[in-house]
């Protein structure tokens, strides 16, 4: 019988290695796989013992510490599906989370949520709308008598991941137990190729990522854990608060492998002080993958620039590509080798859908070859495969590629066909590498012209009173019907000296020299108005929506009586949903 999470699991628990758990003061809390596994199985014996059996859906709604790992993994031991999701950490918006939450818990079809007692205390207007059928249990209250691990078909679901929702309502990615291994073996065998370990040199992973995320969960936890190596956590609203806990724990254990999306390389370089990295020493870091969202040039090469002081190897920085209904990784970057920028002509790009090298291009960043045992193919609307350097759909196939969207089977077939996955993004192929051109849904079209988002968001990432990374660029159809017009939603800076029609003034002034194309609209926004996906992505087609509703607005201050108030709803709201 082929290998499923809880043999694999049971495999590590065998070997030596440990979790480590850092907190904001960075005390650090360890433990070894052999207990993580004894504590799975006690929890897996307190779900059955709520009426929990194989093939039922868990959701775990928690922080990132050991009671995540007893409620995931107690669900796997348990034969039931585990479904990660996001804890409420944007106070502001509590609104937008228990309506995309409980919308969630209702497509996955879960009857039971397990959360910690700091995340109960706000979710009961969650549980009150999903109203699932055994209710919602603490973490620390399932241990029961340890059961005895359920085997299961390596082709039934191993765990359900929710796709982004950049453009659209996230959907319940549902993916087997063989194709998340397969996706674990692949990125085990791309990093072991390039670093074989020896007697003297073993790998170690840190993240501060999410582990509701796929880059989290899969590319930190399972691809640590199913191969017996030791791994450091971080809390990734630690990381936000503090970017320096990362880098000195990748220091303070000698990491070798630490991924991340581009904005934290980005943030690392803008807010580290000196001081704070005084010591330190990143010279053992060899794989610094960067993925999940856009990879920009600029933060790549400013991170060298700010790191490479205290040992950081500019080849470690991995620009990698991958997505949720993927498993994770598709294509990594060529490791041990640094990363690639090569520039192409932004007119041919944006009119003739060609990629032709040019001195003073757009730069845009190698994603590299597939993996072992993957493919790529660039196609245009209809499906019809294209030739490398014309821009088109990027579609998947491999090992790892979802069976289907849970409980969609329209929107599978959709996305789904001949073998192929159709990831919604645009780029193309330039000797064998990917080059990413944005998402399909995302393009802006302007005079017969289309034009990737990102672009004019980067833009405006360095001008003054602008925050960087917070801006959505959309288009709009003009009231005259002549077609699309540009419309720019920016966040300002908490300092920003000028006033909002300065600040308008000035991003229309930067778009013009930068893109040549006239904003239809610039609407300048508080900082944290732009709605954003349960990872970070900044939600465009949504803001625009909001915008026409009359909803975008500032996120509500969070306030200690406020979030008494937020706290004595959500108890009310758990009595309402228990009667």
């Amino acid at each position: 019988m082929s290998d499923t999470l809880a043999t694999r699991f049971e495999a590590a628990a065998r070997g030596s290695g440990t979790i480590t758990f850092v907190d904001a003061r960075e005390n650090e809390t360890k433990i070894a796989h052999a207990e993580l596994f004894g504590r799975a199985l006690r929890a897996a014996g307190g779900l059955a013992a709520r009426g929990i059996v194989r093939g039922d859906r868990v959701a775990v709604i928690a922080a990132t510490s050991p009671e995540f790992f007893d409620g995931f993994f107690g669900a796997v031991l348990a034969g039931a599906v585990p479904v990660p999701l996001y804890p409420p950490v944007r106070l502001g918006h509590l609104d937008e989370y228990h309506e995309r939450t409980s919308a969630m818990l209702a497509a996955a079809r879960v009857r039971l949520v397990l959360t910690d007692s700091r995340t109960r205390r706000v979710l009961g207007r969650t549980i009150e709308r999903a109203r699932p059928e055994l209710g919602c249990a603490l973490l620390s209250e399932i241990s029961g008598a340890p059961a005895t691990p359920s085997s299961r078909d390596p082709d039934a679901l191993g765990f359900i991941q929710f796709s982004s929702g950049t453009t659209q309502a996230p959907k319940a990615v549902a993916l087997t137990h063989r194709q998340i291994l397969a996706n674990v073996d692949a990125i085990g065998a791309a990093i072991l190729g390039a670093y074989p370990e020896s007697d003297s040199f073993r790998h170690v992973a840190a993240s501060w990522l999410p582990l509701y995320h796929d880059m989290g969960l899969v590319g930190g936890v399972f691809t640590s854990l199913f191969h017996g190596r030791d791994l450091v956590l971080i809390p990734p609203e630690h990381f936000i608060a503090r970017p320096a806990l990362w880098l000195r724990a990748i220091s303070r254990h000698r990491a070798t492998i630490s991924p991340a999306p581009n904005f934290a390389y980005a943030l690392c370089a803008e807010r580290i002080r000196d001081d704070e990295i005084a010591g330190i020493d990143l010279s053992a870091w060899r794989v610094a993958m960067n993925g999940a969202e856009p990879v920009t040039p600029r933060a790549l090469e400013r991170f060298v620039e700010r790191f490479g002081s205290v040992g950081l190897r500019e080849e470690a920085l991995t620009p990698v590509y991958g997505l949720a209904e993927a498993t994770l990784a598709v294509t990594f970057s060529t490791l041990r080798e640094r990363f690639r920028v090569l520039r192409f002509d932004a007119e041919a790009l944006a009119g003739k859908r060609r990629a032709i090298l040019s001195p003073s291009g757009v730069p845009l960043v190698s994603l590299g070859p597939p993996l072992a045992g993957f493919g790529l193919q660039i196609a245009d609307d209809s499906g019809a495969p294209q030739a490398e350097d014309v821009l088109g759909r990027v579609r998947v196939r491999g090992p790892s590629v979802m069976s289907g969207y849970d409980g969609l089977p329209e929107e599978s077939a959709r996305v789904l066909s001949g073998g192929w996955l159709d990831s919604g993004d645009l780029g193309f192929l330039h000797r064998g590498e990917l080059f990413l051109y944005g998402r399909a849904k995302d393009l802006v079209i302007v005079r017969g012209k289309n034009y990737a988002p990102q672009d004019f968001e980067r833009a405006l990432d360095d001008l003054a009173g602008v925050r960087p990374g917070c801006s959505a660029a959309v288009g709009v159809l003009a009231h005259d019907g002549s077609g699309e017009e540009l419309w720019l939603f920016v966040e300002r800076t908490h300092d920003a000296g000028a006033s909002d029609e300065e600040l308008g003034t000035a991003i229309r002034v930067r778009t013009l020299e930068r893109s040549g194309l006239r904003p239809g609209r610039v609407i300048v926004l508080a900082p944290g108005t732009l709605p954003r996906t349960s990872s970070g992505k900044i939600r465009r087609a949504e803001t625009l929506r909001l915008e026409r509703a009359g909803e975008l607005t500032a996120p509500a201050r969070v306030s200690l009586p406020r979030l008494a108030l937020e706290m004595l709803r959500s108890l009310r709201a758990f009595a309402r949903a228990r009667s």
